[in-house]
């Protein structure tokens, strides 16, 4: 999402100005900052990250919701969080809106003071971005610091293009990338057999509604399985959707 910098302070003219301090990543994990504040650091700098938009929040909640129900579905030890940076170089690090990383390296690391950030050796699997206002940030700044940090997969959401555009990295060759329009499905790299519509990440249903969905579909299979009607499917089913069948009185 768009960044805004931290601004400095006014400074008279033909005054001396004081060196700018450019904080180290230690110092950075060490930053209290002001509640309520993200910042980014970049090469050394503090950057304050702009209140994402109404639209973006709801394309945000709906693809954690859809890759966590996916995870879940499949049985794979990986979680996907928000709000978590991406060390990138030596004095940088960001916050993609979304990542996806391995359960067990989320486990080594939640406890770990200070600030939640991945550092060179804890690289997600996935990042992405929702592109607002500032383009080239996601398209040429952090698409190349992602890349540098060979991070495998990175996704740019553009809901004004009406597109994802996917890169993937190849080892020495970099970055490879793919554009999904709204007729299109995503076709995540990492995960096999994820397919997710374009047209509906861009104009997201709420995540409550589909879990309220969800919830009354299971209770309407509950009854089937329980009458004995087609109960061996049903509770395979079930199952997929992280039910047991057993546990129905």
């Amino acid at each position: 999402m768009t960044q805004a910098v931290v601004p400095a302070g006014e400074v008279a003219i033909n005054e001396p100005q004081e060196k700018e301090h450019l904080l180290t990543f230690q110092e950075y994990l060490d930053y209290e900052g002001e509640p309520d504040f993200l910042y980014e650091l970049v090469r050394g700098k503090l950057i304050a990250m702009s209140a994402p938009t109404l639209e973006d929040i709801q394309i945000c909640e709906f693809l954690r919701y859809k890759l966590q129900c996916y995870v879940a579905a499949q049985n794979l030890f990986l979680v996907v969080k928000t709000t978590v940076g991406v060390r990138t170089e030596e004095n940088s690090y960001r916050i993609p809106d979304a990542i996806v990383c391995n359960q067990s390296l989320w486990e080594q690391i939640r406890a770990r003071p200070g600030a939640g950030v991945l550092d060179f050796d804890e690289k997600p699997i996935l990042a992405v971005e929702i592109v607002s206002s500032d383009r080239r940030e996601d398209y040429v700044i952090k698409r190349n610091e992602y890349e540098t940090a060979e991070i495998a997969e990175y996704w740019i959401v553009d809901p004004k293009k009406k597109r994802v555009r996917v890169f993937v990295n190849h080892s020495e060759e970099g970055y490879s990338w793919d554009d999904f329009t709204e007729d299109t499905s995503i076709i995540f790299g990492q995960l096999e057999q994820l397919f997710l519509s374009v047209k509906e990440l861009l104009a997201p249903p709420l995540v409550e509604e589909l879990i309220r969905e969800e919830q009354a579909q299971i209770k309407t299979m509950k009854e089937r399985v329980a009458e004995g009607k087609g109960a061996d499917k049903l509770a395979q089913q079930l199952r997929e959707m992280g039910v047991n069948p057993d546990d129905i009185d």
